[in-house]
């Protein structure tokens, strides 16, 4: 374990430490976080509704890993998001065993864990639960939603009722710890995730490299709003690389032209030469927080972003980056047109990037975790 690690490992003293987790399905922001916390605790166990070993990193895979009834459904690691209605049950009927210190990562049901008796519970809250209270048309569709609309109410009604067992609530950004506040009526505080700028640096010359193209990196989802970004560089005419995969994957290229390619699922290492490569990062959508504007930043490229959500407290206009403020593709035009003419800093948008560091994250959690422990 290295020395910041043991920071965190340092915090929680002596005491038993539990770990929880939504799902591992595979590698996205929330695993990343996750990853970080079992290297602090490389011998706790991981509840978690379900698991597929192999798509998640080994430092993650390599304990033991406790899972819900949803664990023994036929196909379950593909089609777990159509199973929301399972959640619940499989939530509140997890046996978590007997520790000292439940710390759970979540974006779904991982808040509602029953903790052991006496036991001290910690919430790292990427945001409640987005189908039940902010995306639920773009989840599902107008008619689809529409057609929820009970099982949502009973769904908010539920998640409220759970929101209360953890004792401390740790928010990823502002903007989630405003709906904490609005939706569970729970106060947090603020931990910043972090970005890996050990392994995405600039190339050789700090960032300044075009390879003439914009770059978005994003899963192809409706509410990434992805499709402002081919619509509006449709209008640019200026090349637009693509990577992702998700449900809206065929409706964006039926759309696209030319100038826009689809890349489709890449490797940590192809991501980043793909950052080092690019003009711009492109951020249409309203996100949680968003470590992917932070990962174009430490390679020292500008990103070009909608102004709401995290981008506006990791983003600083001018600097780092440029804000539309109309979710239409002529506005975002008009930001990247108005991003190529300015002279950017690379040093500086890469240093920005360096304040969300894993040195931040790690001592914002173990300030946390000392100060919970000793309450």
């Amino acid at each position: 374990m290295d020395a910041l690690h043991s920071m965190l490992a340092s915090a929680a003293g002596d005491r038993r430490v539990i770990l929880g987790h939504d799902w591992l399905t595979g590698m996205r922001g929330g695993e990343r976080c996750l990853e970080h916390f079992c290297a602090a605790f490389p011998d706790a166990p991981l509840v978690t509704l379900l698991s597929n070993p192999s798509s998640v990193s080994q430092v993650i895979s390599d304990r033991r890993i406790i899972t819900s009834f949803m664990q023994r459904i036929p196909g379950v690691a593909r089609n777990y998001r159509r199973m929301l209605p399972l959640m619940g049950a499989a939530a509140t009927s997890v046996r978590v065993p007997d520790c000292d210190l439940f710390l759970t990562t979540s974006s779904c049901v991982a808040h509602a864990f029953e903790p052991p008796a006496r036991a001290k519970m910690i919430c790292y809250c990427f945001s409640p639960m987005r189908y039940a209270w902010l995306f639920p048309r773009e989840y599902l569709g107008p008619v689809k939603s529409l057609l929820a609309a009970p099982y949502l109410a009973y769904l908010r009604r539920w998640d409220r009722k759970h929101s209360s067992r953890p004792d401390l609530y740790i928010a990823i950004s502002r903007h989630v710890q405003e709906r904490i506040r609005r939706f569970y009526g729970r106060e947090s505080e603020i931990v910043f995730p972090p970005v890996d700028a050990a392994r995405l640096t600039p190339d050789a010359d700090g960032g300044s490299r075009n390879g003439g193209y914009d770059l978005v990196v994003s899963a192809l989802v409706p509410y990434k709003r992805i499709d402002l970004a081919v619509e509006a560089y449709g209008k640019l005419g200026y090349p637009l690389k693509i990577v992702g995969v998700g449900s809206a994957l065929e409706r964006l290229k039926r759309m696209a032209p030319p100038n826009v390619e689809f890349l489709g699922w890449r490797s940590d290492d192809e991501v980043g030469t793909l950052y080092r490569g690019c003009r711009f990062l492109v951020f249409p959508g309203e996100e949680d927080y968003g470590i992917v504007p932070l990962e174009a930043m430490a390679c020292g490229k500008p990103v070009i972003a909608f102004r709401r959500g995290g981008a506006t407290e990791t983003v600083e206009d001018g600097v780092s980056g440029l804000f539309f403020s109309i979710q239409e593709a002529d506005a975002l035009a008009a930001a990247v047109s108005s991003a190529a003419d300015l002279k950017w800093n690379h040093a500086a948008i890469r240093s920005r990037a360096e304040s969300f560091g894993v040195r931040q994250f790690l001592e914002g959690m173990a300030h946390c975790v000392s100060r919970l422990c000793e309450a």
